[in-house]
Parts: C-alpha cells; structure tokens; sequence
C-alpha cells in the first residue's frame, strides 16, 4: 500500500479495511459493507479524498501499484463516490485497461464480435470522456470496421495511437474525473442540491464484471419493493449479453411473466441468489436496497447496490414494515420519514410514471391534485356542482366571497397570491390543491379564459388538473394516484404520538372540518373562525340587514334570526369532537366584506332589502375603510357593536348546554381577536360573562368556559402580562402578527416575495417559514411575559404556521403548550413534533 503525506493513496476494500464516507465516499463503504455481508463484490480499491484532490492538482499517485492489485490484462471501471450520494459525481468509465493484447484474449475466450464490442465502447468513452475529443467523431454507426475507425480517428486527432498502457489509461481516467468534480459547472450544480461548498470526491476502481460469456450472462439491476407504493414487489432489469454479441442481446424479465421469457424461469439459482442477497442487505444494512449485478457463466457478482428511490407513500409503507420486521426500531422508522412528505399521502396525487402536459407553473399553496372544469366565478362553480361536474375554480385572487364557490371546487387556481393568501389559508383548511401567485397565466373573466404561454388559450368548461404539490397546471386529465390512508400511515402516527411533547389541534371552521380533523386524530379544535359560517347564501342576506339596522334593537332582531343558526354550528362540532377542547374566535373580519362591490350587487342587495339603491350605495361607501385590515375589525367590533359577540356568546353557550347533555362535557374555549390592549379584553369579558350567567339561569345549567385572546398585533405581545390577568390562554395568530410586524400584506407580498428571497433580504418568506429573529422575539416576549403573569395560563400557535415543521421545533422549544392547524397539516404536525423530540432537549425557558 502507497503512502502520500503520511496518508494511503488507495485501500483495496476488505472487511477490516479502515474506510470512512467522510473519506472514501458513500459507494466505498457500502460496497465495503457488502463484502462484509459476503456478497460476492469483486476486488475493489477505493480512492480517499485527499487522493483525488491531489490528482486534481497534478500529483499523480503510483497507478502502477493500483494496477498491479488487479493482476495482468485487467479490466476494470472507475466510479465517483461523494460524501453523500445526492450529489452526484462524474460519469463511471467502464472497461478501462482495454487495449490490443485484452482485445486478443477475449477473442480466444469470448469471440471476435464480443471483443470488438467491448474495446469499441471503451474507445468511443475514453476519446470523448477522457481526451475530450468531438463525440460525433466516435458515434458512428457500428460495423465490421467500427473498432478500426475508431482508433484511425483518435490517432488522427491526438497525433499519436491509442494508448495502450493500462496504468496509462487509469492515470488519465482518474486524472479526468478529478478535475471534472472541481470544475465551476459541476460546484454550482452538487451546491443546488445540497452539497458543502469543500464538498470532497472519492474513486472506486472495481475489476468488471462483463456480464458476457457461456451459458446464462447479462447484467442488470433488482429491488424488491415498489418505488412507488412500497410494497413487496421484485423490480428492475436483466439484460442477457448486454456488453458483448449485439445480436445476443435479449432483455428478460425478473419474475414470471406471460409476457416473455423471464430470469426465474430461465435461471432459478440465479434468482435465488439475487434474493437472497436483497434479503441481506434489508436485514443487515436496514434498508430497501437496489442491486446492480452481473451474471458470467451463472455466477453472481454484486456491482454496486443503492438505496431504492421512493415516492413518500412509499417512504411510509417501507419505514413502517421495517420497523414492524424488527429491522429497525420504531423511532428510527420515524426520523426515516421527511413530515412534509405525509402531506402527498392526504390527496389524490398526479402518477409520476405517467406523461404530462404542463400549461404554466405557481405556487404549490395546497398539495393534492384534481381534475376539472374551468370556472370562473364562484356561481358557476356552484352551478357545476349541482350538476355533479368537478370544477377548478380560477381566478385572480379570491376574497371572503368566493369561499361558497371554493367549497363547490375540486381545486383552486389564482394568478396572484402568496402562501398564506386567502385562497392559500381556505384551500388548505378545505384540503382542495391549489395553486397561487402563477403568473405564467393571464386571466380575462369578462372573456372567461386565460392565456398561457406560448399563446394558449383555455376557456371556461375545458377540463385541466392542478397539481398544487409542485404547483403545475396540466392540460386534460392526468392519471392519478389514490390517497395513501392505510394502516401504514396510521400505525407511523401512532408511534409519532407516543413520542411528541407538544400538542396538535386543527383549525376548522365547519363540521366537514371537524370530522376531518378527528379522521387525523387532532387533539381538538384550536380555531373556528365564525365569519365562514356567514357567507351561505341564507345567512348573508340575515348578516346584510344587521349591517344595515340603524338602531342596536335593529342589529339584536337581525341577530336573533342567525341565533338558531349559530346554535347548530356549533353543537355540531361540540358533538363530533366529542369533549375534546373547541376554541371559537368571535367574529373578526370588516364588516364591508359581507357587502357587494359592484353596481349589479348592490342592486340585488336593494331589492333584497326593500331599499333604495341610493342608500345601499351610500352605506356600502360609508362602510369602506382605506385599510380595512387594520381597521374596524376583530374585538373593535366587540366593543363598538357589541350585539354581535353577544349574540355569538349565547349561541357557544346554548350549544355548550345541549351538547353536554346528550354527550361528554363540553368546555368551550372563546377567543376574543385583534386584541391590543387589556381594557379591551375586560369589556367583551364583562359582557361574555353576563351572557354565560343569563344562559345558566334561563337554561337551568351549569357549565365553564375558558376565555383567551388571540395575539396578533405587536402590542399584544408586548403587553400579554396585562392582558393574561384577564384569560386562561394566548393563541398567537402568526398570519396578522407576521403581517403587521413587517408592514407586509400577505395577499399582495407574492408579488415580490421570490426576489427578496433570492436577493437575500429576506432568508425565507415569513408568511411560510416563522421568522424566528422578529416575529419569533415578540412571541417569545408574549409567551414569558404571560406567563410571568398567570404561570398555568395556555400558549399556543394558531396561524398558519401552525403547520410549519420549522415554526413547530421554535414552538417546542419555546415550551408552548400547542400548535393548530389546517386539518390536512395535522399529519405533517404530529409527525414533525416526534422528530424534534426524538432530536432535540425540550426547554420551558426558551431559547
């Protein structure tokens, strides 16, 4: 063995041979691991690091040594082996030691058309690949005179002949592969995927196995599960003479098959063997492995073996059975699966095997996949509905309005629009893909069509599918894969839950909602939003005449009529959660969004009402704000109208008692939005309280609720101490906080988002990811000034971050109680809460 400053310059691989993968690369050490298995891996000599950096620079290592362990006359490839395999490498160079007196052997052993075959193909590499000659000098098509043209052309380019020195030939090779690893190209391309920019190059020279010869030879690959389903399922290829005879070439499947011959039919040793070995590597390596093998004669030889690629529903299906084998230990089969990856298992996904037409790309805003009608209107998407024809609904951006037709919607399409816009934040509550912020289509509503690129024209009724996973829009209907719900997944979620010190609500705001959540076995109800019970069609006419009664008698008969209405909302979430904590947030958005904007609508409203047009104009414009979203909304309107939260009080309370009564105890939790200052809590508390004593009293009941306050403006966190005199719990709603802490709409910031993100201002878009460095310090601050305050009082998240596996480990670390959620990010939470806690100390102080 060599030594190069005071290091080897190669190790042949053994059993004991000391390789690392921080030195020697991942394909070094798990062909090591399968020598150790006894697989019958042939001689192998593996390149350190520091080896390849120095051919990078022109220091050579002894060739000669490494030539010499593989005998005379060898053959042997030359493949990368990176730290991790994710980052790629050069191109393996097979056949390299080929030359006249090899080619002259293997004629006596193999014949003259295997032989030619053979040295051709390394030729043609080593001219192009090596001495980076012209590749269409060198791809011609084959013939009796191939080989001979071949070496004609590289002598006439390189003024001199073919090189026939096999220590040569490995010396050039290495040489070639070092410096194609450190060329400018190859850094940017390993960095995108991941790789440390002093990312480091291992080699492996391994005698070839060629695959050709007597009786049964060929080559190929085999796994032993679907990439795409994760069952049990033998895959792959074998290719019969597949570098020698041309002509002899013939492709056999694996297993049996009444479609041609197969290798279990004409070799049932062979096959055997090759499971034998898969078994192997699955018990002892714990993991699904792909084999690359070769067959000479009949007998085995184990190239190479790679972690099989898989889709998430797969990831599941195989962390979960290994686990459930003994292979692995439960906590290993969930670090094994990326949480995010559970979001594909929820929804129809588009089947990767199949082909796609893609019409423009947006933001993936909710994953899952749908085929449908063009709509563009939420009317017509109600129309579609009734006639049972799915629809995707487009448009520019989506407003309060149009959650009727988003509820009638298989998926959402808005050409404007970011993560946390309010299509974004309602699709993924209703768990419909959607897509945001795609700019590659220009919509014309009065038209009813939207162009693409390339001038593509698509009208209302046409059928596409939005794939809101990786935010393509396809044209037609593409093949689908069904939603992965199966005991794998559920058994992965349980053992997520015997680990996670953190807890996970959803928010929901209808009963389909609830019943969802529970399907994902939330831990209750940490938001309903009460305004999305106002849009349906009977209720908005009720809402429009409380907005437009002159006197609070007025508003308190408007009201009385949506009492009953909001009764039943929510004694059907009391009663499919079934005891488990409900958070209600009392009424939160302007009351101009329950208005029409345009002239047509503001005249049906006038016959709805028995109103003149001229006052309904009027009171529509008075009501208008200049910046809605910071005006009178949330507990502003508690206080200024207080009709509203007493009507909404009684109805919690009402159905608090009923549903008790016929169910587990019901302890509702009433949230009070947009607070910013302590009086304001104390006022709606003083009324809320009166309303809860008025209902025991009139109902002959008793019962407790717990009232919070959902922070969401900077002065609430600043000032929770005060404020958590006055409630049982803070709900931080990081949508608003993240909002108004950076002077960001979340519906327009799309926009420019993606440039500030690459421009570094900004190292993640806020309304995804948490920022950790602001808006994470105010919660922080609100959190221990809170609980300074009231030590048992209750800190959760509620915001759409709530889902966010990043804004999940800040959460858990900062000792809150529990984060909420869309339904469909329940999964994803549960799952992510068990890796920080299997990974990381949890702390009640914070960072």
């Amino acid at each position: 063995m060599q030594k190069h400053e005071e290091l080897e310059d190669f190790v042949e691989l053994s059993p004991g041979a000391d390789v690392m993968v921080a030195r020697h690369g991942w394909r070094a050490k798990c062909l090591q691991r399968l020598i150790r298995l006894d697989l019958p891996v042939p001689r192998t000599i593996a390149l350190p690091c520091e080896t390849v950096r120095a051919i990078a620079s022109g220091q050579m290592p002894d060739t000669r040594a490494i030539a010499a362990s593989f005998g005379p006359n060898f053959l042997v490839s030359v493949r990368s082996s990176p730290e991790n395999p994710e980052w790629g490498g050069p191109g393996t160079v097979l056949n390299v030691g080929m030359n006249d007196l090899v080619q002259k052997d293997l004629i006596e052993s193999h014949g003259r058309e295997a032989a030619d075959a053979l040295y051709l193909r390394f030729v043609q590499n080593y001219a192009t690949h090596v001495a980076r000659l012209d590749p269409d000098m060198f791809h011609d098509d084959p013939g009796p005179d191939a080989l001979s043209r071949a070496l004609a052309a590289y002598e006439a380019e390189m003024d001199e002949p073919f090189p026939q020195d096999p220590a040569r030939q490995m010396g050039e090779v290495l040489r070639s592969m070092a410096r194609a690893w450190e060329g400018t190209t190859a850094r940017l391309l390993r960095q995108a995927k991941g790789a440390p920019v002093d990312a480091v190059l291992g080699l492996v020279v391994q005698e070839m196995a060629l695959g050709i010869g007597p009786g049964l030879s060929g080559s190929g690959t085999m796994q032993f599960v679907d990439s795409v389903t994760g069952g049990p399922r033998i895959t792959g290829r074998f290719r019969g003479q597949s570098q020698g005879r041309k002509a002899a070439v013939e492709t056999l499947y694996l297993t049996r098959d009444p479609r041609g011959a197969s290798l279990e039919e004409a070799s049932p040793e062979v096959f055997e063997d090759l499971k034998r070995y898969g078994n192997a590597c699955r018990e002892r390596l714990r993991e699904e492995m792909q084999l690359e093998f070769a067959v000479e004669g009949g007998a085995v030889s184990i190239i190479d073996a790679v972690r099989v690629q898989r889709s998430s529903r797969a990831a599941v299906k195989i962390a979960v059975a290994l686990a459930e084998d003994g292979v692995i230990s439960r906590e290993d089969a969930l670090l094994r699966v990326e949480p995010r990856a559970l979001s594909e298992l929820l929804h129809y996904q588009v089947d990767p095997r199949a082909p796609r037409d893609r019409i423009a790309r947006g933001i993936g805003a909710s994953p899952g996949a749908a085929t449908g009608k063009i709509v563009f209107t939420a009317a017509a998407a109600q129309a579609s509905a009734a006639r049972d024809e799915p629809c995707i609904l487009v448009r520019r951006e989506t407003v309060p309005e149009d959650i009727r037709g988003m509820h009638a919607s298989v998926a959402v399409l808005t050409e404007r629009g970011g993560m946390t816009s309010h299509a974004a934040v309602i699709a993924r509550g209703l768990g419909l893909p959607c897509i945001v912020g795609c700019a590659d289509i220009q919509i014309n509503p009065r038209e009813r069509v939207f162009r693409g690129p390339a001038g593509r024209i698509f009208r209302e009724g046409e059928v596409i599918t939005i794939d809101g996973t990786n935010g393509e829009v396809l044209v037609g209907a593409a093949e689908m894969l069904e939603p992965a719900l199966d005991d794998g997944f559920r058994t992965l979620l349980h053992w997520a839950d015997n680990v996670r010190d953190i807890g996970v609500r959803a928010n929901a705001d209808t009963p389909d909602d609830a019943r969802t959540a529970r399907m994902f076995e939330a831990e209750g109800i940490g938001l309903a939003r009460t305004e999305h019970m106002f849009f349906d069609e009977d209720r908005l006419t009720v809402m429009r005449e409380m907005i437009f009664a002159d006197t609070a008698n007025d508003r308190r008969v408007a009201l009385e009529r949506l009492l009953p209405m909001q009764r039943a909302d929510f004694t059907a979430l009391f009663d499919i959660m079934a005891g488990l904590p409900v958070c209600i947030r009392l009424f939160d958005p302007p009351l101009h969004e329950f208005l029409p904007h345009d002239r047509e609508g503001m005249r049906e409203l006038a016959e709805a009402l028995d109103r003149p047009l001229s006052e309904v104009t009027r009171r529509v414009e008075a009501l208008s704000e200049f910046n809605p979203m910071l005006g009178m909304r949330g507990v502003r309107l508690g206080v200024t109208v207080p009709e509203i939260y007493d009507m909404q009080a009684r109805a919690i309370f009402e159905a608090t008692v009923e549903a008790s009564r016929r169910g587990a105890p019901v302890v509702p939790e009433v949230m009070i939005p947009l607070v910013s200052a302590a009086r304001e809590v104390e006022i709606v508390k003083a009324r809320i309280d009166a309303v809860a004593s008025a209902v025991k009293m009139e109902m002959k009941a008793e019962f407790t609720y717990r009232l919070g306050v959902m922070v969401e403006t900077p002065r609430a966190a600043l000032r929770a101490g005060e404020i958590a005199e006055h409630a049982h719990f803070l709900s931080f709603g990081t949508n608003d906080l993240t909002q108004m802490t950076y002077g960001l709409s979340r519906d327009d910031a799309g926009r420019f988002m993606s440039t500030y993100v690459n421009q570094g201002v900004y190292a993640e878009d806020p309304f995804h990811i948490l920022d950790v460095e602001g808006v994470g310090e105010l919660l922080l601050i609100g959190a221990g000034r809170g609980r300074s305050s009231s030590p048992e009082i209750t800190i959760s998240v509620c915001g759409e971050h709530g889902g966010n596996p990043e804004s999940i480990a800040f959460c858990r670390a900062a000792g809150f109680d529990y984060v909420s959620c869309s339904p469909f990010r329940v999964p994803v939470a549960r799952l992510a809460a068990a890796h920080f806690a299997l990974l990381a100390p949890k702390s009640r102080d914070g960072f």
